[in-house]
């Protein structure tokens, strides 16, 4: 294995690992994961020039511009161990009034688009905090 193709490996292996560690229980923002159902937790996630993005649900939100792709990482769909999906990649759109460096919307069109947010530990970012609640 090369250089890069190890190095990339390893960046994802990594950030794997993080987020697992970083799951936050009871904040009734983040999108649920379950050990049960892998396929949950797997699809809560993104990867975005390097930064790790977690699915937030029930928040009022705008997207806008494309800014290109954001990737879904290997991940067990299955809670068996030995059977990963691919990568995944999907449309990456700018967040009306947030940086992308905070929060991007992901999907096939901006209308449909879900929001996604770096955590910093296992707290969501004041500018999601600050958006408004859906009904």
């Amino acid at each position: 294995m090369n250089r890069s193709r190890c190095l990339r490996a390893t960046i994802l292996a990594c950030l794997m690992l993080s987020s697992a560690a970083c799951a936050e229980k009871g904040d009734e923002t983040a999108v649920p994961e379950s050990r049960d159902r892998g396929t949950e937790a797997c699809a809560a996630r993104y990867v975005y020039e390097g930064r790790d993005y977690k699915g937030i649900a029930n928040r009022q939100f705008t997207a806008t511009s494309k800014l290109g792709y954001a990737t879904q990482p290997p991940c067990n769909d299955t809670g068996k161990g030995t059977e990963f999906r691919d990568l995944e990649k999907k449309n990456a759109y700018r967040v009306s009034g947030i940086s992308p460096t905070v929060a991007i919307a992901v999907g096939e069109n901006a209308k449909t688009a879900k929001l996604f947010a770096v955590y910093s530990g296992s707290q969501i970012p004041e500018e999601i905090k600050e958006l408004g609640k859906n009904s």
